[in-house]
């Protein structure tokens, strides 16, 4: 219940900061209203106003996390940890379909927990799927489809799937 009450809430939050710019101070606000009806939530998270965030009530987010424009997060278990950076149009999804009577449309949906570690930058266009972990200080490049637990922080991932490509300089 509590998962259906937060997305309506999630909903109305947008609708009716959607017409606002994405200036930090509105964007801290916008984030403030979502933290809310979330699980957890620190300060200086910024949402920017085409942002769509469902099942907050599972949702939760460190401090200094920024989630850029056009981003969908479907997820009822998710952990975003501190200083989190989310580019433009990225897609993050907590749940895989399942194939029933012949159909992926109708079988159940099975979900994981996402965990994004502290530090990290998922770049534009990223997809995140269930079950996954990006490990500290990674960056996850444009484009680039997280299907796996990842385990070396301070590492560049790229492609589809994301692979480890080399450790950076931090």
């Amino acid at each position: 219940m509590k998962v259906k009450i937060s997305i309506i809430y999630s909903w109305f939050i947008r609708t009716i900061t959607y017409f606002l710019p994405n200036l930090p101070l509105i964007m801290r606000f916008r984030g403030f209203l979502y933290s809310l009806m979330m699980k957890e939530c620190g300060v200086n998270f910024q949402v920017t106003s085409s942002a769509l965030i469902n099942s907050l009530a599972g949702l939760v987010v460190g401090r200094d996390v920024y989630i850029g424009p056009n981003t969908i997060i479907i997820a009822v278990d998710l952990i975003i940890e501190n200083e989190v950076l989310i580019g433009p149009n990225c897609v993050i999804s907590g749940a895989n379909h399942t194939f029933s009577n012949g159909s992926f449309r109708f079988g159940p949906s099975i979900g994981s927990p996402i965990l994004i570690c502290e530090g990290s930058w998922v770049a534009a266009n990223c997809t995140i799927t269930s079950g996954t972990i990006l490990p500290p200080r990674s960056i996850l490049a444009a484009s680039a489809v997280l299907l796996d637990k990842l385990n070396k922080p301070d590492s560049l991932y790229a492609g589809i799937p994301a692979k480890f490509i080399k450790v950076i300089n931090t």
